[in-house]
């Protein structure tokens, strides 16, 4: 842990306080304590951690606010293979900070209502929360990457042999041409 960028992000903070300090903090989160999102992904390397950047401020309302940007490198299941496929998650966020459900009614819609006591915020759950929101729902490898392409291929014969090329001298809008000249 030689410099500040690869200690862990602290678990707890005063969000509040930091907020009115302008800090932006920076670390990384081991993906293993996460274990709400370990269960909703295949799998990540050991020692896999979540890079966060987190930044506190105030707007002119003296609302206080959290921006943040996160990283995190993981496997999925491809739904077509059902096969391990790697993916770095990132995520963009600005969190409206709040203490009550009032609070949280009276924000602009832009931000999203983050809940904490009054003293203190657990920044490890927030950011799993937030890595769970740009979980894709329907994970794909790459079509050429995917090792279920050859059987999608059987199955799918337009795209083998010769056809695709008489295909593609088609005019795509000719199907619409026919439509319009049944119409009349």
């Amino acid at each position: 842990m030689s410099n500040a960028s690869n200690a862990e992000l602290p678990k707890t903070v005063d969000p509040y306080r930091l907020a009115e300090q302008n800090i932006v903090l920076e670390g990384e989160i081991p993906l293993k304590a996460l274990s709400r999102f370990g269960d909703s992904v295949y799998g990540f390397e050991d020692g896999a951690v979540c890079r966060v950047e987190l930044s506190f401020s105030m707007d002119s309302e003296r609302r206080r606010m959290v921006t943040g940007e996160l990283e995190a490198p993981v496997i999925l299941e491809c739904q077509r293979c059902m096969g391990p496929m790697q993916r770095t998650l990132v995520s963009s966020f600005t969190l409206g900070l709040v203490t009550s459900d009032e609070q949280a009614q009276q924000l602009p819609k832009e931000l999203e209502p983050f809940l904490t006591d009054d003293f203190s915020a657990n920044l490890w759950s927030m950011t799993e929360d937030e890595l769970l929101l740009v979980l894709p729902p329907f994970p794909l490898h790459e079509r050429d990457e995917c090792p279920a392409r050859e059987e999608l291929e059987a199955f799918e014969p337009d795209n083998s042999g010769e056809e695709p090329v008489k295909k593609s001298e088609d005019n795509p809008f000719s199907v619409l041409a026919d439509l319009k000249t049944k119409k009349h």
